[in-house]
């Protein structure tokens, strides 16, 4: 129970974990408010408007940048982690998803023609836009503000 608390006690940490979990509780309301459902899947799955990878890097960052400084060599460590994070949410995993909806339609007219592939679909949310990890970088930073 110790390594909990002590975990719990280290500020980055738990910036990135408030952060991520903030981010994919906002992903379950805007699903519930754009789609009039409610999709517990969005709290685990990739994808979608706030990015929770953002968030939990960016925060990361920010928190260590208060704590250590930033010439520290955790912050210059955490801030090259963010940017590989980032930079990967928004080029080959967004690609991924582009190309898994052009994957799907083409299967979806293959069987409305009847040339049944594949039943299954592939994943269309596993990456962001700009807009979306923009969101995980405001929630990362609003949570830095109020628990850092």
């Amino acid at each position: 129970m110790q390594l909990f608390a002590d975990l719990w006690s280290n500020v980055p940490l738990r910036c990135a974990v408030l952060s991520w979990v903030v981010a994919q509780t906002i992903k379950v309301l805007i699903t519930l408010w754009l789609d009039k459902r409610l999709d517990w899947r969005r709290c685990f799955g990739m994808g979608g408007m706030p990015s929770s990878h953002s968030a939990f890097v960016f925060s990361l960052m920010l928190a260590i940048g208060i704590h250590e400084g930033v010439s520290s060599a955790s912050f210059a460590l955490a801030f090259a982690l963010a940017a590989v994070v980032i930079y990967d949410a928004m080029g080959v995993r967004a690609e991924t998803g582009r190309q898994g909806a052009v994957l799907n339609q083409i299967l979806t007219q293959m069987l409305v023609e009847g040339k049944p592939i594949t039943e299954k679909q592939l994943k269309e949310l596993v990456g962001h836009t700009p807009l979306e990890v923009a969101g995980g970088l405001i929630v990362g930073l609003i949570i830095v503000l109020i628990a850092a």
